[in-house]
């Protein structure tokens, strides 16, 4: 009876062994994986301070509070997370954007640059405008955040129910992140809303990976509990 229970014991080990194995494995496949099926459209927020190149936001830009100085660049396009969003094809150029603007006493002066990508990045049945790239000084309050500078030179802005950027002066006109596959082709219709992590800044860690990997690890706890449940 003992030698019983105890052959039974181990072999439920062994099978819970086997699934948490199993799930790694497939996680771990999904994390290397060197692309992934889906992308997202959607406005991702740029940052440069004291003429710095761009570097991607770390906070949203209804958060974010640029200094006196400073520029901000927003670009629409496809991309799989922020390991390869596109930035604004136009330089962070605070000189060149505002240096004819005086600042005034209780004013901060924003460089603005609003890039609204190719025709590969529209969504299907919208065209980019004419003008790919827009440009413009913010004069704006002193503790006014990165989404008022913006609002002072490309409105209107859209925003979803979430306060999710979804279109800077009228582009898009529709939809905000949506997940595209990225096997068809470019008219292709957007199949489904983008992930809780874009709201707010437009942006985020790949979404695939994250996405793939929460799969895989609830399937994984599930094959685990069957296996204790059989044992």
């Amino acid at each position: 009876m003992t030698a019983t229970a105890g052959t039974g014991t181990r072999t439920t080990g062994a099978r819970v062994a086997g699934a948490a194995a199993g799930a790694l494995l497939t996680l771990t496949a999904v994390a290397a994986a060197p692309a992934q099926a889906a992308g997202y459209r959607y406005w991702s927020f740029w940052e440069s301070s004291g003429g710095k190149p761009w570097a991607y936001a770390t906070q949203g830009p209804a958060t974010a509070r640029p200094a006196d100085g400073d520029a901000i660049g927003f670009r629409f396009a496809l991309s799989q997370g922020t390991s390869d969003t596109s930035q604004p094809s136009a330089a962070a150029d605070f000189a060149g954007i505002c240096g004819g603007v005086e600042k005034k006493d209780g004013s901060k002066r924003i460089a603005v640059v609003v890039d609204f990508g190719g025709p590969l990045d529209a969504p299907p049945g919208e065209t980019p405008p004419a003008k790919p790239i827009k440009v413009g000084c913010a004069e704006v309050r002193d503790d006014a955040t990165g989404a008022e500078a913006l609002a002072a030179v490309a409105k209107p802005l859209r925003y979803d129910s979430a306060a999710m950027l979804c279109g800077i002066a009228g582009y898009p006109a529709r939809g905000c992140g949506e997940q595209v596959d990225e096997r068809a082709p470019a008219s292709a219709a957007p199949t489904g809303p983008a992930p809780a992590a874009v709201p707010g800044h437009g942006g985020g860690p790949s979404f695939g990976v994250l996405a793939g990997g929460a799969a895989v690890l609830a399937l994984g706890g599930a094959a685990i509990w069957k296996a204790r449940r059989r044992g």
